[in-house]
C-alpha cells in the first residue's frame, strides 16, 4: 500500500482493536487519539496522562497526531500544551456536506488573502500554532 501512496491512520487509538500491537505490525502514518480520552482530559489527571503518553509515543515514532472530539477551548489549549498539533471536533464545526465545506474553505482562503494557514472558523480539523498567538488554524496544505 505504501508503494501506491496510501497512508495508514489508526482511528480511535487507545480503544477497541486499535492497540499497541497494530503499531508493531502495520506501517502507520497517523494516530487519532480517541475522543473518550480527550473529553475528560481537562478534569481527570489519568485521562490527561493517557493523552500525554499517546502524544509522546506518536512523536517518538514520527507519526502525525490528531485529537478527536475536541469540543472546548480548554481541551484545545491542553492539547497544544501537550504537543498535539492537530485536532478535530465540534469546537471547529459540526459535520457538513462536502459542498458546504468547500464553500467554507473558499471563504476562509479569500479572507486570509493567500496566506498558507486558514482560520478555524467552521473547520473540523485544525493545526494549532504552538508558537503563535494561541490561535488554532487549519493548514492550507494538509490533506
Amino acid at each position: 500500500l505504501t508503494d501506491c501512496g496510501v497512508e495508514v491512520s489508526i482511528d480511535d487509538f487507545g480503544t477497541g482493536h486499535s492497540s499497541l500491537e497494530r503499531l508493531r505490525t502495520l506501517r502507520v502514518d497517523e494516530l487519532k487519539i480517541d475522543r473518550s480520552f480527550v473529553i475528560g482530559m481537562t478534569e481527570n489527571v489519568v485521562e490527561r496522562e493517557i493523552v500525554r503518553s499517546v502524544i509522546d509515543l506518536g512523536r517518538s515514532l514520527d507519526y502525525r497526531l490528531v485529537a478527536e472530539g475536541v469540543e472546548t477551548e480548554q481541551q484545545a489549549a491542553a492539547l497544544v500544551e501537550l504537543g498535539c498539533p492537530t485536532a478535530q471536533g465540534y469546537l471547529f464545526a459540526r459535520p457538513m456536506p462536502a459542498d458546504d465545506f468547500l464553500e467554507l474553505v473558499h471563504e476562509s482562503a479569500a479572507a486570509t488573502s493567500g496566506q498558507s494557514r486558514l482560520p478555524i472558523n467552521g473547520h473540523r480539523e485544525a493545526d494549532v500554532d504552538p508558537a503563535g498567538d494561541d490561535v488554532p488554524a487549519v493548514s492550507g496544505t494538509r490533506r
